[in-house]
């Protein structure tokens, strides 16, 4: 009998599909095999149908069936090789939510509730770069470019290298930081005692200046680069300089970004401003010195 698991997880290897993947769609293929007690060979596509139905029974979201979906796909079509036979099945309608946005006067009192400064360091990075946390946890001393104010991603989502920018504000932090810790250039910039940072180390930081700052919106660190690109759309910048520094491969993906930019901030006037609009309209309305009926129609 083929062992499924370990066949997926070489050929995702050899793809160089990120470890998190791997690890999501042999979680996801682990819970079919106990759904469904068969040889993968005799895998049918009723086996399926009704391993996803068990999710929309339990009211699933449409991401926990998407992925679930994936991961029986590529197990399908490039484990055991049956691409024809998946063809039909058709994927979930995810509902799609705007992001939580810190403003500007949010991220200062955040950043300013840190007082640990290799804490308070790693939110500004993240924040100035739009850097996710894996991608601020794998960051070496050899990608900052200090001279041109850039440095690389490397391998991030979808195993892409980037550049993303240094905030001029940090260049001096980030040397005296470099220096202090006498870190060589392969050294990872961020380490905790006993070796690599975890991810979820870096979350409670966050949390707790959160809750510091007594920020009522739930905060995460994904929180940080969707605030980062929304401040980028605020101050003017292209929705293709914003595409090009978060890594995306489409500018749909950006756009949203476009939704969140407060008005105010990209001098949005409403087209009401530009009609001429006379004292009659608002006579009609209200007459000469109708307070109360102001008041009431202000209510309705």
């Amino acid at each position: 009998m083929i062992d499924i698991l370990d066949s997926m997880k070489k050929e995702m290897l050899r793809r160089k599909y990120s470890i998190q993947t791997i690890k999501t769609y042999c979680f996801c293929i682990n819970n079919f095999l106990r759904f469904c007690h068969k040889e993968p060979k005799k895998f049918t596509k009723k086996d399926i149908k009704d391993f996803l139905n068990k999710f929309i029974e339990k009211n699933s979201s449409g991401s926990t069936i998407n992925v679930h979906l994936q991961a029986l796909k590529f197990m399908m079509e490039d484990v055991l090789h049956r691409r024809k036979w998946f063809y039909h099945i058709k994927y979930s309608k995810v509902p799609r939510k705007l992001p939580t946005v810190l403003d500007k006067e949010e991220v200062v009192k955040l950043i300013d509730s840190i007082e640990n400064k290799k804490h308070k360091l790693m939110i500004k990075l993240t924040y100035s770069a739009g850097l996710r946390v894996s991608e601020l946890l794998n960051l070496r001393v050899c990608d900052l470019n200090f001279e041109n104010n850039f440095g690389y991603v490397r391998k991030g989502k979808g195993n892409k290298d980037r550049l993303f920018i240094i905030a001029n504000s940090l260049k001096e932090e980030l040397l005296d930081y470099i220096t202090h810790n006498n870190l060589d250039k392969e050294s990872f910039l961020f380490k905790s005692y006993n070796g690599r940072m975890s991810p979820r180390s870096v979350q409670e930081i966050l949390k707790k200046a959160a809750k510091k700052a007594k920020i009522k919106k739930r905060v995460h660190l994904h929180a940080l680069r969707h605030s980062f690109a929304t401040h980028l759309i605020e101050n003017n910048y292209s929705l293709c300089v914003v595409q090009s520094l978060l890594g995306h491969k489409s500018p749909e993906t950006t756009q949203i970004y476009v939704h969140m930019a407060s008005p105010k901030m990209l001098d949005v006037r409403s087209p009401l401003d530009d009609l001429q609009l006379g004292s009659k309209c608002e006579k009609n309305l209200y007459g000469n010195e109708n307070l109360e009926g102001r008041e009431s129609l202000a209510e309705e």
